[in-house]
């Protein structure tokens, strides 16, 4: 395992603008000289500060906005199964936007300021996706939507994937117990944060474009809202391009203006609108009986909440 990349963040780090990098003593952030690639500068600041990441920034706030309007619509949707689990998905996607601009967007903070904010980031983004997972999961009904079970069930397990996440973020970045230090310096190998924060999300996104596609197709007999679908996943797709091929090649060409992680943000907004509007678009009409016989999408005032 040791001649291999897995579970080393070096690479990523100099290629990439990532949250993760925050935690090692390379970054910028922690007083290094960086990973060897190039440097996002973007706007020279007071006291040899730099506001590394103004679009991202922005885009951030334009997806919290967003995010803010689409809980505001899945609140007033008549028919909505599946409405607590999907606006417990968009409000961690909240969560998730509001730590990048700290983290990814560089705002001027404190050292230990923004290496809380990417514990919490990293963190958020696992919860996240594991939510979106089981989201994929509710259109079974295997657990009534909307009810106790259900949404402890979300709440609970994301909690744990949440905590455990963040402590290791946390206990890299601080050395609480000296167990993650050899992660902070080349190759930066962290088996735990890469698991979690790299691997287990990418797994829980491809497993939920699964089960909503078996639903739709198998369940409801539909083929349009499969395209929605396919737009989120291609829209998702690009922005991973972006973050981890394109970036250093965007950051070379500006000068360290730009790099991908702008349109990684972008694209991912693009993605969360789109698997809101398939939501939408599976809860709008009357649906046919599912394989227990039970309706699997109801309109009108016995919709499911």
């Amino acid at each position: 395992m040791g001649s291999t990349q897995f579970g080393k963040f070096h690479n990523f780090c100099r290629d990439s603008t990532l949250p993760v990098c925050n935690l090692f003593l390379e970054s910028y952030n922690r007083g290094g000289n960086g990973f060897g690639g190039c440097e996002l500068t973007g706007i020279s600041l007071s006291k040899g500060r730099h506001l590394r990441n103004l679009g991202s920034i922005l885009l951030c706030g334009i997806a919290i906005v967003v995010s803010a309007f689409l809980l505001w619509r899945s609140e007033r949707k008549k028919a909505a199964v599946g409405r607590r689990e999907i606006q417990m998905f968009i409000a961690g996607y909240m969560l998730v936007e509001l730590c990048e601009i700290f983290t990814v967007g560089g705002f001027p903070l404190g050292t230990k300021t923004r290496m809380g904010f990417t514990a919490l980031h990293l963190a958020a983004i696992a919860a996240t996706t594991w939510i979106l997972l089981l989201n994929g999961a509710v259109g079974f009904q295997i657990i009534d939507d909307g009810t106790l079970p259900s949404l402890g069930l979300i709440a609970l397990s994301a909690a744990a994937i949440f905590i455990g996440t963040g402590y290791i973020a946390l206990d890299t970045g601080f050395s609480w117990t000296g167990h993650f230090d050899p992660s902070l310096n080349d190759p930066n190998r962290n088996i735990g944060l890469y698991v979690l924060y790299l691997l287990a999300p990418l797994v829980f996104i491809f497993l939920f474009f699964v089960l909503e596609t078996v639903l739709v197709l198998r369940v409801l007999g539909e083929r349009r809202p499969v395209g929605y679908l396919l737009g989120a996943a291609l829209l998702f797709a690009i922005g991973q391009i972006f973050q981890f091929v394109i970036s250093t090649h965007l950051c070379n060409k500006t000068s360290g203006g730009i790099d991908g992680a702008l349109f990684e943000t972008l694209f991912t907004l693009l993605a969360v609108v789109m698997i809101w509007v398939f939501w939408s678009s599976i809860t709008e009409e009357d649906w046919p009986a599912g394989p227990g016989g039970g309706e699997y999408m109801r309109t009108g005032p016995t919709a499911y909440t």
